[in-house]
């Protein structure tokens, strides 16, 4: 069998300690998606400035939500989320018993992805110790399609800088969340000056990558919109990066 558990991601799951709490009005005032309709749903927490610094697929628990996220970065994403708590009666933690599964094909009660559907179906199921690692295949089936994630990709860059927007990992009209200042200022001026790129290790720019994957010929870039060769950026991007007539 194909494996399919994502073991770099991890689940922080969002409780209400009390009847009277709503953890959906919670995340609803913190993170770039709204969070209140369907799901799953990508979004991001940003820092005041309006830049990434957390992101991650929003999924419904039943009354709870369920964040697939960085494992690396889970228990800093539970201490940020901690402090805006402040005396709401709410829990937030790791989830150590539910995985983070993916596949190409679709799968019994999986979700395409929120991002983009060709980045293929995804799920959240019991963890099992014995579950195989799909880390590998996720990493090349995702940068083959160009899309970054995580801190080491997205770094410490404006949200529509990642190609949020296109990625679907943003809302504008849901109202006031944490950075969302800058980020409406720059989807109304129309100008998002640079862009995160995929690009083929050998034509990257050191000073401009975020992080290279040696072992698959690839890079990721923070590159300026006008030297972005539009012939290698995949088709979701390219009116981002094509100069309007």
């Amino acid at each position: 069998m194909t494996a399919t558990r994502l073991n770099n991601r991890a689940v922080i799951r969002l409780s209400a300690l009390d009847e009277s709490e709503d953890v959906r009005s919670f995340l609803q005032g913190l993170v770039t998606n709204d969070v209140t309709g369907a799901l799953p749903a990508y979004a991001a927490l940003l820092s005041a400035q309006g830049k990434a610094m957390f992101d991650f697929l929003v999924w419904a628990g039943g009354d709870d939500l369920l964040l697939d996220c960085e494992a690396d970065a889970a228990d800093e994403l539970v201490k940020r989320l901690s402090l805006y708590r402040l005396r709401r009666k709410i829990a937030i933690g790791r989830d150590e018993a539910l995985a983070v599964h993916w596949s190409t094909d679709a799968q019994e009660g999986a979700s395409p992805d929120p991002r983009l559907p060709q980045l293929g179906w995804r799920w959240l199921a019991p963890a099992d110790p014995a579950d195989e690692s799909a880390d590998a295949a996720w990493l090349a089936h995702r940068l083959a399609l160009g899309v970054p994630e995580g801190r080491a990709e997205l770094g410490d860059i404006l949200w529509l800088e990642t190609n949020a927007a296109e990625l679907n990992g943003v809302s504008f009209t849901k109202g006031c969340y944490v950075g969302q200042e800058n980020t409406a200022r720059m989807n109304w001026r129309q100008k998002v000056n640079r862009r995160l790129v995929v690009v083929p290790l050998a034509q990257s720019e050191e000073k401009r990558r975020k992080i290279a994957y040696p072992e698959l010929g690839s890079a990721v870039d923070h590159l300026r919109v006008e030297d972005i060769d539009a012939a290698i950026v995949p088709e979701w991007m390219r009116e981002a990066v094509t100069p309007a007539d």
